[in-house]
């Protein structure tokens, strides 16, 4: 019978009994936030072998230990993380490789270059004796910049002058997509509404197109250009952009006359962004040599990872496990981060789990508390990202003092409060 091998623990909860309750657990949390910090040591590993500057990487859905990467002299590299390995390399293009995609199932992948053309290669390696050689090579008119695959069917987009829609089996486009006149940077399809399409072009505009109608159904125009923007997995219509004012936006893509938060940290333009598989955080790649880890709900970064070898971060993926993240970075090389920085690998005994959940809640009880947060939000930085961060208050604080002024020595209304969420919109065109 259950009722008899389960005890009850008797515990009286009278303060009395307990007189340093509270200051006991405050010295554990102390602990335990001084221990985070001595083992935050992210860096696993780099991946190196390529010859160029990593331009893109691409994810393989099925399996977790491997991951593709395109370099800016068209070669295209497969990896085995496990081994840290490099297990196939194709030279896939004239130039750079300027996007790639896996296919939904992982039987193949695509890849597009400078030398317009899109290819579609197999996962496998080739047979003994083999050729190297694409399934297929559509041949376009002008140069693609980015592609995407569909999450469920045989169809990819890619974006150049315009976006093409285009089914696996033929060498034309479906649709082609196009609002305005400037290049498209990137193209992504959303996870979860999977005939969604979202788009940045060089114009400022971050556009959103409905395949089923096959016409553009609005756009937001920003102050600065946005690089790319990446769909919150698990939130189907909520996207993150990466812009060119060193800033990141996460939009509700019903309301886009003001992005649900803007997230500052970076001291350069944002280059790449992805989410983690949760949905919950993201990481978003730098031209200022870091790369910082963002809770979705809060404006500032929660990580910054950085080395001293590393230079202007091009891409940066998380992977699908949640536990690691890649980036792949200007000097030839892709670096493999842990996800959380002081998180134990490996198998861990019961009571190691116990007392990390244990430490874990204290934090969380204690977060507010200054000594702890001191030490919790305390990152070490290069001089340069240090000195440009402190540069960079400065202007701020400037401007909000010049705008005060303005408004203090003006006819009452005349000088709005705008908030900072709708200061970087220029407009919404429906």
């Amino acid at each position: 019978d259950v009722s008899v091998t389960l005890t009850a623990v008797p515990r009286n909860y009278d303060p009395a009994l307990h007189p340093f309750e509270v200051p006991r657990e405050y010295t554990r949390a102390l602990n335990a936030a001084k221990l985070e910090r001595v083992f935050a040591k992210p860096f696993l590993s780099s991946l190196d072998g390529h010859r160029d500057g990593v331009n893109c990487m691409a994810k393989h859905p099925k399996s977790l230990s491997t991951v593709l990467s395109g370099a800016c002299d068209g070669e295209v590299k497969i990896w085995n993380l496990p081994k840290r390995q490099c297990i196939r390399t194709i030279q896939a293009h004239e130039g750079f490789v300027r996007g790639m995609c896996a296919r939904f199932c992982g039987t193949s992948f695509f890849t597009v270059g400078d030398d317009k053309t899109v290819k579609q290669w197999k996962m496998e390696s080739p047979e003994y004796g083999e050729e190297e050689e694409p399934i297929h090579t559509i041949l376009g008119k002008t140069v693609y910049t980015g592609i995407d695959h569909h999450w469920k069917d045989a169809v990819f987009a890619t974006c150049g002058q315009q976006v093409d829609i285009w089914d696996e089996q033929r060498t034309s486009p479906m649709c082609s997509l196009t609002w305005g006149f400037d290049s498209i940077s990137s193209v992504k399809f959303n996870p979860i509404e999977t005939y969604l399409l979202g788009s940045c072009a060089s114009d400022r505009n971050i556009v959103l197109y409905d395949m089923r109608k096959s016409t553009p159904l609005k756009k937001v125009i920003l102050n600065m250009r946005t690089n790319t923007l990446c769909w919150n997995p698990m939130e189907a219509y909520v996207f993150t952009a990466a812009n060119e004012d060193y800033n990141l936006y996460t939009f509700d893509m019903r309301y886009l006359e003001s992005p649900m938060r803007v997230h500052m940290d970076h001291v350069s333009a944002v280059l790449d962004v992805d989410y983690s598989p949760t949905g919950k955080e993201f990481v978003s790649a730098s031209f200022d040599k870091s790369i910082r880890i963002f809770p979705v709900d809060k404006g500032h970064s929660r990580e910054v990872y950085h080395t001293k070898r590393m230079q202007h971060v091009i891409t940066v993926k998380w992977t699908a496990d949640s536990k690691y993240i890649l980036c792949g970075s200007d000097e030839m090389n892709i670096r493999l981060w842990k996800a959380n920085a002081s998180e134990k690998l490996g198998v861990l005994a019961p009571r190691e789990k116990a007392a990390m959940n244990y430490n874990q809640k204290l934090k969380e009880k204690f977060q507010y508390h200054p000594k702890i947060r001191r030490i919790a939000q305390h990152r070490h930085l290069p001089k340069s990202i240090f000195c440009q961060i402190k540069e960079q208050r400065i202007m701020r604080e400037a401007r909000r003092r010049k705008e005060l002024n303005r408004r203090k020595h003006s006819k009452p209304g005349s000088v709005p409060v705008v908030s900072e969420r709708r200061k970087h919109i220029v407009a919404v065109v429906k």
